[in-house]
C-alpha cells in the first residue's frame, strides 16, 4: 500500500509517458468495511494495483472493472458486496458480489486515464501548419518526428521529402499514412516507390490524397479535410489502448470471483492447467488441495 499522494505522483508519471491508467476511487462504505471514503488506486494496464481500495476482497474486481474501463473508455460505478445482499443501486452500477466480502459493501468510481493520440507529422506546408493547430486544438499531440509511439502519420512536405517520409513511415506499424498531395502528383509519388521496389500491399497502407475530399480547397481547407478524416479514422478503432483490447478473464475455482488474467494476477498450474486467483490466500487454499477445486475452476491451457 502506498500514500495517497504516491498515487497522485504515479498518474503523473504515467500521463507524462503517454500511458494508460485507471484511477480508482471509494465513494461509499457500508460498515464494516476494511476501506474509506476517498481511498484512492492506480491500475496500470497491465493490471497492477498501486493504493489502496479494500485489499483483497476488492481489489480483483477493481482491477478487472479497471481493465474493461480502458478497453471502452468509459467511467462506471462499482458496488462490491457479499453474494445474496440486495439494496437500492443507481441503474448504471454495476454490482459484483464477492464471497471474502465482509457484510459491508464499498462503492469505487472507476475513472480511465487515456493518453492523447500522437500525430506525426511531416513538412512546413501552410496546411501542415494549420493542422498542427487543429490537431493540438482537439487534444491530439504533435511531433515532426515519425516514430512507432505515433497513432497516425501525415505526410505534408508538398514534394520535398514525401518519399523519404512515406519509406519511414512504412517501416512502423501505425495504422494511418496518409500523403497531402493532389491525386496526380501523389500517384506519380506512389509509382515512383514501386518502381523502387516497394510492394503494393505497402503502398496500399497509404491514404493519397489524404483527407476528406472536399473538392478544389484551400491549404487550409486541406488541413480541415484531413482531421475530419483523421478523427474519423480514430473513432472507427475502437478500443483505445492495444494492450488491452482482449481481455482475458478466468473464474477463481477457490471464490468464484471472475478475474482479469494479467502480469500481476495470481496463477498456479495443476497438471497442464493453469489457475487463476484473485488474491494470494484463494491460490494457497487451492494449492494445498487442487483436486478439491479442479471441476469447479475456470481452466485455460
Amino acid at each position: 500500500m502506498r500514500h495517497p499522494t504516491d498515487v497522485l505522483v504515479r498518474a503523473g508519471e504515467l500521463a507524462a509517458a503517454g500511458q494508460s491508467f485507471v484511477l480508482a476511487t471509494v465513494t461509499r462504505v457500508v460498515r464494516p468495511a476494511s476501506t474509506q471514503r476517498g481511498d484512492r488506486a492506480l491500475i496500470t494496464s497491465d493490471g497492477e494495483l498501486v493504493g489502496w481500495i479494500g485489499g483483497a476482497c476488492s481489489e480483483p474486481a477493481v482491477i478487472n472493472e479497471a481493465l474493461r474501463a480502458l478497453a471502452d473508455g468509459q467511467p462506471r460505478l462499482l458496488l462490491i458486496r457479499k453474494p445474496g445482499r440486495t439494496g437500492p443501486t443507481a441503474a448504471d452500477t454495476i454490482v459484483v458480489e464477492s464471497s471474502c466480502a465482509s457484510e459491508g459493501e464499498v462503492e469505487v468510481l472507476i475513472e480511465p486515464e487515456l493518453p492523447a493520440p500522437v500525430l506525426a507529422l511531416v513538412g512546413d506546408s501552410p496546411a501542415a501548419a494549420t493542422l498542427v493547430d487543429l490537431a493540438e486544438r482537439i487534444g491530439w499531440r504533435v511531433e515532426s518526428q515519425i516514430s512507432a509511439r505515433a497513432d497516425a502519420i501525415v505526410v505534408a512536405s508538398m514534394g520535398r521529402v514525401d518519399r523519404e517520409a512515406i519509406r519511414d513511415a512504412l517501416e512502423t506499424s501505425v495504422g494511418y499514412i496518409g500523403l497531402v498531395a493532389s491525386a496526380r502528383r501523389g500517384g506519380v509519388t506512389l509509382d515512383d516507390l514501386r518502381r523502387e521496389g516497394l510492394p503494393d500491399e505497402s503502398t496500399a497502407r497509404i491514404r493519397c490524397p489524404a483527407g476528406l475530399d472536399l473538392g478544389p480547397s484551400s491549404q487550409e481547407e486541406i488541413a480541415v479535410a484531413v482531421l475530419a478524416e483523421l478523427v474519423a479514422w480514430r473513432h472507427s478503432q475502437g478500443t483505445i489502448d492495444p494492450l488491452i483490447r482482449e481481455l482475458t478473464e478466468a473464474v477463481d475455482p477457490v471464490c468464484g470471483m471472475t478475474v482479469a488474467i494479467g502480469e500481476a494476477t495470481q496463477s498456479s498450474r495443476h497438471g497442464e492447467l493453469a489457475f487463476y486467483f484473485c488474491c494470494g490466500g484463494c491460490r494457497t487454499r487451492f494449492e494445498a488441495d487442487p483436486r478439491q477445486y479442479v471441476a469447479a475452476g475456470d481452466r485455460r491451457r
